[in-house]
C-alpha cells in the first residue's frame, strides 16, 4: 500500500459568517489547500466533502459536485454525512483511496453553514443527529445530552463542575494566537463557573459554538510527493472508525465512549503505534466532558482519571500530552462538516511547526485527531506522523 502524505491544508476562520453561501466557503478553504500543497485543481482524481444539514441550513443536497465545481475540480465528488465526524470519515475515505492506488491526488474536505439559521434553527437542525422517535420528541437536545453524559460520569467516577471549567480554561488559552478561531478571548474558571447553566451541570462555557467554516487537506501518494518533489513531511499512518448505538438510553454506558475504544484500537494497529507514543492531540470537546471522555477511551488515561488532567496541567501546551492546541471546538468553532479535516489542518501545521503554537511545543512527531457525530455513536481516529524522510 502507499504511504498517505499531507501535502496541504486550508482553513476558513471559523465563526458568524451568515451571508456567506456554503459553496463559496468551500471555495476558500479548498483552493487554499491545494495551493499550500502546490497542485493544482485539475490533478484532483477524487473529492471527498463532509456536510451534515446542507439540506436544512441551504435547502442544498447532492453537494459533492457543486463543491468540486466550487474549486475547479473536474473529478468524482462524494458527499459524506456522519453528523460531526462527517468529514473525519470522508478522510478515512480519502486515505484508502490513496493506499489501494485507486488515486494518486485526493482533496477532502467539509463545511457547515449554521449561523444563517439563528440559534433556535440551528440547535433543531443539530438534533436530528440524536434519535428522533425516542430522543428528539422528548425534547432533548445535544446540550441536555451531554448533560446527562455528564453527570453519569460524575457518578461513576467523581470530579465536578470546577474540572470542568479548567478544560474551558485551557481550550480558550489556546486559542489565543489561532487566526482562524472563532472565539480568542482567554476566560477564567471563576468566569466559566460563573456564567449561566445550559442544561446542569454544563454551563455556557462548557458548549463550543455555533459556527460557519470550512476546512480542506490535499492527501497524496508517497510515489507523487517524491515524484513531484511536493513538501509533504506528515504522513496519515493510522485511520480508524468504531460505532455506537444511536440513543442514549439504549447504551451499555454513557460515561464511556465505546465508538472511540474501536476507532483508537483499529488506528493503533493500523500504525502500529500505542496511545503512549502519541505526543499531541486534537479531540472532538463539543461540550468539555467530551474531552474527558474522549482522552480516556483513546487510552491516554484510565477511566475516572481524565477529568483531572487539565486542572493538573498534563494536556496544557507544556503538559506531558497537549490536547486541542488549536483551541478545539471549544474556542476554534465548530462547523460540524468541517470539524474533522480542522483537526487534520491544525495538526499538520503543528507538526510541521508551522501553526501559531509551534513554539510552544516540544517538536512533536506523533499527532491523533479524534472526530465525533453526535453523542458518539460515530468516530474516527487518525494518526499522524513526520516521516524520517
Amino acid at each position: 500500500m502507499s504511504e498517505v502524505r499531507i501535502a496541504g491544508v486550508g482553513l476558513t476562520p471559523f465563526g458568524r459568517t451568515p451571508d456567506r453561501t456554503g459553496r463559496d466557503l468551500f471555495a476558500e478553504a479548498g483552493l487554499a489547500a491545494l495551493d499550500d500543497a502546490g497542485v493544482a485543481p485539475p490533478t484532483v482524481e477524487h473529492l471527498f466533502f463532509g456536510n451534515f444539514m446542507g439540506e436544512l441550513a441551504e435547502h442544498q443536497g447532492h453537494q459533492g459536485p457543486l463543491m468540486a465545481e466550487a474549486v475547479g475540480v473536474n473529478a468524482p465528488a462524494t458527499r459524506f454525512e456522519t453528523a460531526c465526524a462527517s468529514s473525519g470519515v470522508a478522510v478515512r475515505e480519502a486515505v484508502k483511496t490513496v493506499r489501494n492506488g485507486e488515486a494518486d491526488v485526493v482533496l477532502v474536505g467539509g463545511m457547515e453553514r449554521m449561523t444563517n439559521m439563528g440559534t433556535a434553527g440551528a440547535t433543531d437542525g443539530l438534533s436530528i443527529a440524536a434519535d428522533d422517535l425516542y430522543e428528539i420528541r422528548a425534547g432533548m437536545t445535544f446540550p441536555a445530552a451531554y448533560a446527562l453524559m455528564a453527570q453519569a460520569y460524575f457518578d461513576e467516577y467523581g470530579g465536578g463542575v470546577e474540572d470542568l471549567a479548567h478544560i474551558a480554561v485551557k481550550n480558550h488559552d489556546n486559542a489565543l494566537p489561532n487566526e482562524y478561531a472563532q472565539y480568542r478571548n482567554a476566560i477564567t474558571v471563576e468566569q466559566a463557573l460563573d456564567a449561566p447553566r445550559i442544561a446542569d451541570p454544563l454551563g455556557l462555557f462548557d458548549s463550543c459554538p455555533i459556527s460557519d467554516g470550512a476546512s480542506a487537506a490535499v492527501l497524496v501518494s508517497d510515489e507523487y510527493a517524491e515524484r513531484e518533489g511536493l513538501d509533504a513531511p506528515v504522513s496519515i499512518t493510522g485511520s480508524g472508525q468504531g460505532g455506537d448505538k444511536l440513543a442514549l438510553h439504549d447504551r451499555e454506558w454513557l460515561a464511556r465512549s465505546p465508538a472511540t475504544e474501536s476507532a483508537a484500537e483499529m488506528a493503533y494497529d493500523d500504525a502500529g503505534i500505542g496511545p503512549d507514543d502519541v505526543e499531541l492531540a486534537e479531540v472532538h470537546d463539543c461540550f468539555t466532558i467530551a474531552e474527558v471522555l474522549a482522552i480516556e477511551a483513546l487510552g491516554f488515561y484510565e477511566y475516572g482519571e481524565g477529568i483531572d488532567a487539565a486542572r493538573d496541567g498534563e494536556t496544557t501546551r507544556d503538559g506531558p500530552l497537549p490536547v486541542n492546541v488549536s483551541g478545539g471546538l471549544k474556542a476554534k468553532g465548530h462547523p460540524v462538516g468541517a470539524t474533522g479535516v480542522a483537526q487534520i489542518a491544525s495538526l499538520t501545521k503543528l507538526l510541521e511547526g508551522r501553526h501559531p503554537r509551534s513554539p510552544d511545543l516540544d517538536d512533536p512527531r506523533v499527532g491523533l485527531a479524534h472526530n465525533a457525530g453526535g453523542t458518539v455513536a460515530s468516530a474516527t481516529v487518525h494518526v499522524l506522523e513526520v516521516s524520517d524522510r
